[in-house]
């Protein structure tokens, strides 16, 4: 078991989309899929960053807002109302130029990537990318050569206004709060094995969501008191835990490495310690918007408005959960088996370094689900291609919401969640995805 999940994983990251030019012998570009491996830089930085599942979130939602907003700027109609009608930033006055130009697609994704520039540690990796993209739409004559400084104003326009808003939703005081120490005491949170990272983002809900107007409506019920009594509910949920993970057959492993998406793994070599990078669970969400959106041949602008309203979804969802986790600050599997049953028991992925109630996975994977059932229907199938390049075999789904829920109960294979974190979560998840879906359909 363990040399298999060994095996799986030797890549140093994901590759989304694979294809060829998707201008080639075509006039108009298949947006969808251009979109989409255009925006798979976005992640390819991330990776390389080692963004954490909330940054991540983070940044897909800033990145994405700005594309959608540039197809706004420019006269686009979609078919549910305004993205921003119900979040903090309904009454912002954006100024955005409304001049017309050649190609609000090409405009949208320039401003995606200068956001991604701006918002990203090693952002400056995406100036290559902007050229290359400015040189393929200059070859396609989706743009021409006296119109593209038109474009270049409006997409670094778009992103300036952009990153205003981002300035002021806390990121930038983070720093500036006390620092997370380990409490004392059993049933609380402690670095885990290999690495031991301390703990990563704790003060994650001073951050400003988008839809959600008070965190504390969208709490999880009471987790299971940490007792190691037989049977109480935390003993049968430590040995559950336990018993599943020494009985694994191969599917199940499969679906535990499926939806890893770990970005703090790390493998020694000797003493040397080797980072292994992967994405993070949200973009393995924005990897199946992406599939979506091209298997539903959606045009640009509603490719833009999919891709903000999901990356807008998980920002919110990572900070309602990671709320809960440090709320609780609830001990991991690994550390109550290693202290009280087996010293030598390992999990079959590696434990994420922070609190585990709620399940990160189960929260944004639910949240996510929701809104694309939303958006593309129930019974919405799709073939998630997102892993083949860690050697992977690609999973079919029938919906959105199965995919989801094997997301979630992927987290007690993996030996890294309690079954109340994972059942809770799902419940928090598909709770702020109700509440942002039906934001969008009320009328204005």
């Amino acid at each position: 078991m363990r040399s298999l999940t060994k095996q799986i994983f030797t890549s140093c990251f994901i590759f989304l989309f694979v294809g060829g030019n998707t201008f080639a012998g075509s006039k108009e570009p298949d947006w969808p899929k251009t979109y989409a491996e255009e925006y798979f830089h976005i992640t390819e930085v991330m990776v390389t960053d080692v963004a954490s599942p909330p940054v991540a979130a983070r940044i897909y939602a800033y990145t994405s807002l700005a594309a959608y907003l540039v197809s706004k700027s420019q006269g686009a109609q979609f078919q549910h109302q305004n993205l921003l009608e119900h979040t903090y930033l309904s009454d912002h006055t954006w100024n955005i130029s409304t001049d017309k130009i050649q190609s609000p697609e090409f405009a949208a994704i320039l401003a995606f990537m200068k956001v991604g520039k701006a918002i990203m540690p090693s952002g400056y990796l995406l100036e290559g990318k902007q050229q290359d993209w400015i040189n393929k739409a200059l070859k396609a004559k989706i743009i021409s050569k006296k119109n593209l400084q038109a474009h270049i104003d409006l997409a670094t326009e778009v992103a300036g206004k952009v990153m205003e808003v981002a300035n002021k939703d806390g990121y930038l005081q983070l720093s500036t709060l006390t620092r997370y120490t380990p409490k004392k005491g059993e049933g609380y949170w402690y670095p885990t094995p290999p690495a031991y990272i301390a703990a990563i983002e704790p003060e994650w809900k001073t951050i400003l969501p988008f839809f959600i107007q008070d965190l504390e409506n969208f709490e999880p019920a009471p987790m299971a008191p940490f007792d190691m009594s037989e049977g109480s509910s935390f003993h049968k949920q430590l040995m559950e835990v336990y018993n599943t993970t020494n009985q694994l057959d191969e599917e199940k492993i499969l679906i535990a490495n499926f939806w890893d998406c770990n970005p703090f793994k790390v493998e020694f070599s000797g003493h040397m310690a080797i980072g292994v990078k992967k994405i993070s669970p949200g973009g393995h969400w924005m990897g199946i918007t992406g599939i979506a959106a091209q298997k539903a041949g959606l045009s640009f602008e509603e490719t833009a408005y999919i891709y903000a309203l999901v990356g807008m979804t998980l920002h919110d969802a990572f900070i309602s959960c990671w709320k809960a986790k440090y709320d609780t600050d609830r001990i991991r599997p690994e550390t109550v088996i290693n202290q009280k049953m087996d010293q030598r028991w390992r999990p079959i992925l590696q434990t994420p370094p922070f609190p585990e109630y709620t399940s990160g996975h189960s929260v944004i994977s639910r949240a996510s689900a929701v809104v694309l059932t939303g958006y593309f229907g129930d019974n919405f199938e799709f073939i998630d291609s997102s892993e083949t390049y860690f050697g992977l075999p690609e999973r079919p789904f029938k919906s959105f919401l199965l995919a989801s829920e094997e997301a979630a109960i992927s987290r007690l294979y993996g030996g890294i969640h309690f079954r109340d974190a994972i059942e809770e979560g799902v419940k928090q998840g598909e709770k702020i995805g109700d509440m942002i879906w039906s934001s969008l359909q009320q009328k204005q």
